[in-house]
């Protein structure tokens, strides 16, 4: 007998320091549910969303935060600045909601030439357009050199949901399908050689991208939209886990139908990396009814961010809270969150 997804059991000292140093995966997710989210519990918490949804005079609204300490600042495909609005937009768009204002908050290491901290601010002004987004208040703070790393960036968005529609993983549905995006792990291998120096032949560049404008169009064709995730920090397998602990319900999922790009999944295999667990900036699930697959597969690719979504599993009938997938040769194995992250301060 099956009793669903154990309690997390709290976090010990030794782990909370790893987690300082960049660890993450299942520690975070016990970090949150055994001391955040009993501290600060509220209706809106409780969904474990992307973002919280409320009304105010009658109009549904999306608020979401998140910070960015990426190393290095810059990479093929983006910086900091760019993930810092993109990132903030995208948990918008998980909710199902158009962007309006960010704020952003900024920390900058004492020392940090000028012309860094100008390219950052372009890009952060460049992506919210991008985004049809306007970043309308912050905060700026300097500290002394070395007590920070160069730049960390914190931004908090709001957004308006022009529909009624309530978008969680609790909502999700026997015989839905999952619809990923695109190919998966360019964010995390573009940083890994940005950082390291790979040499790789051709430079792989970051997904980084605003998701806002295919998920409006989504949610505009009044498909029968369930839930959506965007793929950052975990991956793919941790988005999945997430939902499938959350709403209670079974995944399955097909390994040749994860698209990977063949320099990404050569640099998976040479430095040993499952690219499901890769952070991506760029790249969602849609989980929904069977009957909207083909509309949805035909609206994304309309998008270029999106051109390439492929079905690649379902929700079962089953109700353990786990994702299963199917190997290429036919195994099936569990997917879980790692204990840690593959790759630390990718986003």
């Amino acid at each position: 007998m099956n009793d669903g997804p154990s309690c997390p059991t709290p976090l010990v000292d030794d782990e909370l320091i790893e987690l300082a140093h960049g660890g993450g995966g299942r520690r975070m997710q016990r970090l949150i549910e055994t001391l955040f989210l009993p501290a600060f519990a509220n209706p809106q918490l409780d969904a474990r969303h992307d973002g919280a949804m409320f009304k105010v005079a009658g109009q549904r609204l999306a608020f979401t935060t998140d910070s960015y300490v990426v190393d290095p600042i810059f990479f093929p495909g983006g910086d900091i600045g760019t993930l810092a609005v993109n990132g903030t937009v995208n948990d918008l768009a998980m909710c199902g909601a158009k962007p309006l204002h960010l704020s952003a908050g900024l920390i900058i290491e004492e020392g940090l030439p000028t012309a860094d901290l100008q390219r950052v601010v372009g890009s952060m002004q460049h992506a919210a357009e991008q985004a049809g987004a306007t970043i309308v208040t912050g905060d700026t703070k300097v500290v002394d050199k070395g007590k920070g790393d160069r730049i960390f960036i914190n931004t908090a968005g709001i957004g308006v949901c022009e529909h009624a529609r309530d978008i969680g993983p609790q909502q999700i549905q026997p015989g839905d399908v999952i619809v990923l995006s695109g190919d998966l792990g360019r964010h995390a291998i573009a940083v890994l050689a940005a950082r390291n120096d790979l040499g790789l032949e051709a430079e792989i560049t970051s997904d980084c991208a605003p998701l806002a404008a295919p998920i409006l169009d989504l949610l505009a064709a009044g498909l029968d939209m369930h839930c959506l995730r965007d793929l950052t920090r975990g991956g793919l397998a941790s988005a999945l886990v997430e939902v499938a602990e959350a709403s209670g319900r079974d995944i399955a999922l097909e390994e040749s139908a994860i698209p990977v790009r063949d320099d990404v999944r050569g640099v998976c295999e040479l430095l040993g990396f499952d690219p499901i667990y890769l952070a991506n900036e760029g790249r969602f699930i849609a989980i929904l009814s069977e009957a909207g697959a083909a509309d949805a597969l035909r609206i994304l690719g309309r998008h270029s961010v999106s051109s390439g979504a492929k079905i690649i599993g379902r929700v079962e009938t089953t109700t353990a809270g786990q994702v299963e997938m199917t190997s290429l040769i036919g195994g099936r194995r569990r997917v879980d969150m790692l204990s840690g992250e593959q790759l630390p301060r990718i986003c």
